[in-house]
C-alpha cells in the first residue's frame, strides 16, 4: 500500500513539473484560447486553423449578422465576453466613448507597419488607439443579367414599379439609408434630421419592392435564383460572381458609400495577450492576401498587394476604380443622429416582419 501510494505521489509530482515546464516554454499550453466575435464568413477557416496550428491558441469564433447586433450585445455585456471584435468605422468612436474598447498596445503589433497609411489615423480613431483596419469595401447593386436585361445604372432605378416584391436589401442600417440619401443627392454621413426624414420617407416608398432583408450570406439568394436584383456588399457580390458569372455588381451613378472594418479589443477581455497575437497574425501580408482571395474584399494591408494575383487587383468589384472612389464617401460616425437612424430603421424593418 505504501509503495503504491509512493508511486502515485511521484507520478503527480512528475506531471506537475512537466505541466509547469510546458507552460513556461509554450504560452499556449495546456489550452489557450481567443474568442473572436465577427461577421459570418469574414475570416477564412484555413486562416483560423493555421493560427491555432502555429500558436496552439484555440479560436472560439462567434458570429453576428449586423453591426448593430454586435454593438448592442457588447453594450449589454459592458465590454465582456469577447477578445477580438471587428466593428465598422462608424462604431469605433461610439464604442470608445462608451468605454467598450481598450487601447491597443502597438508594441505587440509589429505587423502594423504593413497597413496602408491612407487608412490609418482617421478622425474616428486618431493614432489608431483603439482599432486596426482589416478590410474595406463598398455597397452596390447586384443584378443577374441572365434574368434582368434592362440596364441598371442608378440607385433611383430600384424604385421602379416593375421590381415590386423582387428586391433584396442587406440588414445594414447605414448601408440602406445611404441608398436613399445618395438618390436624394445628399451625404451618406448627414446628421440633419430633416434630410434623414426625407431619406426615411423615400425608403418607405421603396419597401413594396423589397422581398427580403438579409443579414447572413445575402449572395445565396442570388445563387439560388430566389433574387435577381438587389443590394449587396462587394465581397458577397464577388463570391456570387465566382459561381455565376451572370451576376454583375454595379456602382450607381449617384455614388456610394465605402466602409472600413477594423480589429478592436473589448474593454474587459480576459485574453488581452492572445487578442494581440491574433490581430498581429491577421496583419501578416500573406494572411491578408489570402483573405482577399477568399473573401473578395479589399485589404487594408498595403504590403499584401505584392502577393495578390493581378486578376484580383484588377477586379473592380474588389478594388473600385479611382473614379468610383473619388465620388464615394467613407462612412463616418454620426454621433447622436444614430438614434434617429435607428428609430427609422426599426420602423422600416417592422413593416417586413
Amino acid at each position: 500500500m505504501k509503495v503504491w501510494l509512493y508511486w502515485c505521489v511521484s507520478l503527480v509530482l512528475v506531471l506537475s513539473v512537466s505541466i509547469k515546464v510546458a507552460a513556461e516554454t509554450n504560452p499556449a499550453f495546456p489550452e489557450e484560447k481567443v474568442i473572436v466575435y465577427n461577421w459570418t464568413n469574414y475570416i477564412p477557416a484555413s486562416v483560423l486553423a493555421a493560427f491555432t496550428k502555429e500558436t496552439g491558441i484555440q479560436v472560439e469564433y462567434s458570429n453576428y449578422s449586423s453591426s448593430e447586433i454586435m454593438y448592442t450585445r457588447l453594450k449589454l455585456l459592458k465590454g465582456r465576453g469577447y477578445d477580438v471584435i471587428v466593428p465598422s468605422s462608424v462604431l469605433i468612436a461610439r464604442m470608445q466613448k462608451e468605454g467598450l474598447l481598450q487601447p491597443l498596445d502597438h508594441r505587440l503589433l509589429p505587423n502594423l507597419k504593413h497597413i496602408d497609411p491612407s487608412l490609418m489615423d482617421q478622425t474616428f480613431d486618431p493614432s489608431n488607439t483603439y482599432s486596426v483596419p482589416y478590410l474595406w469595401g463598398s455597397t452596390g447593386i447586384a443584378v443577374n443579367t441572365e434574368k434582368i436585361t434592362q440596364p441598371i445604372q442608378r440607385w433611383a432605378d430600384l424604385w421602379q414599379k416593375q421590381w415590386r416584391g423582387q428586391l433584396l436589401l442587406t440588414d445594414d442600417m447605414r448601408g440602406v439609408f445611404q441608398i436613399a440619401l445618395k438618390a436624394n443627392g445628399q451625404s451618406t454621413n448627414t446628421t440633419d434630421p430633416d434630410i434623414i426624414k426625407q431619406a426615411y420617407d423615400r425608403l418607405s416608398a421603396l419597401m413594396p419592392n423589397v422581398k427580403r432583408i438579409e443579414a447572413n450570406q445575402p449572395e445565396q439568394a442570388f445563387l439560388s435564383g430566389e433574387i435577381n436584383i438587389g443590394v449587396l456588399w462587394n465581397g458577397d457580390a464577388f463570391q456570387a460572381q465566382q459561381r455565376n458569372n451572370k451576376i454583375h455588381y454595379i456602382y450607381p451613378q449617384e455614388g456610394t458609400d465605402l466602409w472600413v472594418d477594423s480589429f478592436a479589443i473589448p474593454a474587459k477581455t480576459k485574453n488581452k495577450l492572445n487578442a494581440h497575437r491574433f490581430i498581429d497574425y491577421m496583419l501578416r501580408p500573406e494572411v491578408a492576401a489570402l483573405c482577399v482571395k477568399e473573401l473578395g474584399y479589399a485589404s487594408a494591408n498595403l504590403s499584401a498587394r505584392a502577393l495578390i494575383d493581378k486578376y484580383l487587383l484588377d477586379n473592380p468589384i474588389i478594388f473600385p476604380p479611382a473614379t468610383v472612389v473619388k465620388q464615394a464617401e467613407f462612412q463616418k460616425d454620426v454621433d447622436e443622429a444614430t438614434k434617429l437612424y435607428r428609430l427609422y430603421w426599426e420602423k422600416l424593418k417592422s413593416g417586413r416582419l
